[in-house]
């Protein structure tokens, strides 16, 4: 199985080089569209290769599928926190009443009557 994940590692490696070779291009990423940055008197604009803005706008996609992702689990991140201090609480009283109910006996009897 770890050479499958290998195998598909590399598959996806030697795709992103071909596309970083494919797109080699240099492109001008404005920040913002021409008649707004008029108004302010600035002309912000990048010079880069566009495999860069391509790669770049999937990591930025993905970690933001990730945040979003994280955000809306959180109920359900709670509710099961929640359900695990419960278990904890019901299994420590659940040991006590064991205890108060063996108080007394001989060990044997107690050993006996717990295992079965």
């Amino acid at each position: 199985m770890r050479y499958v994940r290998y195998l598909c590692i590399a598959i996806f490696a030697v795709a992103l080089v071909s596309v970083a070779l494919a797109n080699r291009a240099m492109v001008s990423l404005q920040m913002l569209p021409s008649e707004i940055s008029g108004l302010f008197a600035m002309n912000p604009a990048i010079e880069m290769p566009l495999f860069v803005v391509i790669l770049g706008s999937v990591l930025a996609g993905l970690l933001i599928g990730f945040v979003w992702e994280w955000i809306r689990e959180y109920g359900e991140r709670a509710e099961a926190a929640k359900q695990a201090r419960e278990m904890r609480r019901l299994q420590r009283e659940l040991d006590k009443l064991r205890a108060e109910k063996h108080e007394g006996k001989d060990e044997v009897l107690a050993l006996l009557d717990k295992a079965g």
